[in-house]
């Protein structure tokens, strides 16, 4: 559980990332939500990813106790440990995310989240997952002093596999790192990126996956 402190000095509230997630929400996820589902965002933080969902159900978990106050109207909060989701319905999620998530817990606990998050998926569930690819972000990964696992897209790959997932789609060169830098932030610009065949500068990387069934 990350405390308050983290909010106030490594993970501040910066209008940057508001525009990075609009832009990936309609170059890029907008096509993999549908109107109907229910959508589970976890380690929701300021809510930047839900916040411009549009579906049927909006759920944000986080353990930060502030996190609610920043969250669109419609979207249930749900303060706790993304290792708890007894408050959702059995087959209740058609698509969960998780954004610079599994590199702040230990594996054990991952494995957990996988575990339970299992049976909370659809039929037609998914989770997908965004985050550093320490391939690419050896040098700046541990600037995070809250990292505590280190993932590649193989080693990612082979722990879902391990877990009992199937592994759907990689990007190993999704994003750049972060918004603090002195990188330009726009959404024509990310457009472009997105349609980019080269990523050069991609440090994050972006996987999908599902329960073997």
């Amino acid at each position: 559980m990350l405390n308050s402190g983290y909010h106030e000095s490594r993970l501040t509230a910066d209008p940057k990332r508001d525009v990075v997630w609009r832009a990936l929400w309609r170059y890029h996820f907008s096509r993999l939500v549908r109107d109907d589902d229910c959508v589970l965002d976890l380690g929701c933080g300021y809510g930047s990813f839900i916040n411009q969902v549009v579906a049927r159900r909006r759920i944000a978990l986080d353990s930060w106790k502030d996190f609610p106050a920043f969250l669109a109207p419609g979207i249930e909060a749900v303060i706790g440990e993304a290792t708890e989701l007894s408050f959702l319905p059995e087959g209740g999620v058609d698509f969960a995310f998780a954004s610079n998530l599994f590199e702040h817990i230990p594996q054990k606990d991952f494995s957990r989240i996988l575990e339970v998050l299992r049976g909370k998926l659809s039929a037609r569930g998914t989770l997908t997952i965004l985050q550093p690819n320490y391939r690419y972000a050896y040098r700046e990964y541990f600037d995070d002093y809250t990292h505590v696992a280190i993932y590649s897209h193989v080693s990612l790959m082979d722990f879902l596999t391990a877990n009992g997932y199937e592994v759907l789609t990689v990007a190993p060169r999704f994003l750049p790192l972060t918004v603090k830098s002195r990188l330009p932030v726009s959404s024509w610009l990310i457009r472009a990126y997105l349609a980019s065949p080269i990523r050069f500068l991609g440090k994050q990387m972006l996987i999908s996956a599902r329960p073997r069934r």
